[in-house]
């Protein structure tokens, strides 16, 4: 990686109490983002994607835990109080929630919506936060802006409401924009529309990007590094290219292996055997090994951790990562 390191991760742990017990949601992530860059997080429902951005945003909830470290631009924000943590949201974090319409207030206007969020962290009028909703309900692509910004979010199709919630996230122009599964039950044609949004927040005002997603589709055509996440773990880490031809791990390998591909017309998909685990109990060891094919007794035992495996910047947490080469060539 090159650039200077915007967001560092360092041993973050995050639990959640139930009545059944400590659901133990992420579980010792280390990851960063450099300025200007998009990073792909990628992995099943439960794997932990979310949590972990929700801990950097300070939005985990009453009933979580979070230890470890997380440092914007050097700075720690974990274990900022809420007050303190809202000085950061919005104007140095942005975020992109899955689900616009649980986002946007249904009772006030979409441009009146961003204005207050410009408002909220800069010492500008009314008239001018108005101006700026407007430019930049035009910048994320929605026609006839003017007239758009007084219109209510029911009155806006799925993508577009999408696209409103980028202008919102963006309005106070952040560090790092957040994207939390944003084209999930949006048709293919919006869902395009969308991540070129995104592509376009990031050309024109230099917003590094965390993308969250389970759509491998997504992340080959959007991300510069992937990371992903099994178990509340980050298993595997590298660029787009190592990730997709180079594998190092074999949940990797898996997803990619249930993916449809236009070059192997005919072959059969092959899908990952299990389930995810529950995380009120993880297993032990390597917590992929009761799903994976090439599992052997020290896997069972034996912690897999992250590390590098002299390649670039790729890095496995599989025990047999070097091994894998042969069957990836």
């Amino acid at each position: 990686m090159t650039g200077e390191t915007l967001l560092e991760v360092e041993n973050l742990v995050v639990d959640f109490r139930t009545p059944d017990g400590l659901v133990h949601a992420v579980r010792g992530v280390d990851l960063t983002i450099v300025n200007g860059e998009t990073v792909g997080i990628v992995g099943e429902s439960g794997s932990g994607k979310s949590v972990t951005m929700l801990a950097v945003m300070g939005l985990l909830g009453r009933t979580a835990t979070a230890t470890g470290s997380v440092k914007l631009d050097g700075e720690e924000l974990l274990g900022l109080k809420q007050k303190e943590m809202r000085t950061h949201r919005g104007s140095r974090l942005g975020m992109v929630f899955q689900d616009p319409m649980s986002s946007l207030n249904p009772v006030h206007k979409v441009g009146v919506q961003i204005a207050e969020a410009k408002r909220a962290h800069s010492d500008v009028s009314r008239a001018e936060a108005k101006e700026e909703a407007i430019r930049l309900l035009d910048v994320v692509g929605i026609p006839d802006a003017a007239r758009r910004a007084d219109q209510y979010p029911h009155e806006f199709s799925g993508g577009m409401r999408q696209r409103a919630m980028i202008a919102m996230a963006i309005v106070n122009n952040p560090s790092l924009l957040i994207a939390d599964e944003p084209t999930t039950a949006l048709d293919v044609t919006i869902q395009a529309q969308v991540l070129e949004t995104l592509q376009r927040v990031k050309q024109e005002f230099g917003t590094s990007i965390a993308l969250i997603t389970h759509d491998l589709g997504v992340i080959a055509r959007m991300v510069d590094r992937v990371i992903v996440m099994y178990a509340g773990e980050a298993v595997e880490m590298g660029t787009v290219d190592e990730i997709f031809t180079q594998p190092r791990h074999p949940y990797t390998m898996g997803l990619l292996a249930s993916l449809p591909r236009i070059d192997r017309r005919g072959d059969k998909l092959t899908p990952i055997a299990g389930a995810p685990p529950s995380m009120l109990k993880p297993p032990s060891g390597c917590a992929f090994h009761p799903r994976c094919s090439r599992a052997q007794e020290r896997c069972s035992v034996e912690p897999a951790r992250l590390r590098d495996i002299g390649l670039g910047n790729h890095r496995s947490a599989c025990l047999f990562a070097e091994q894998l080469a042969e069957v990836t060539q």
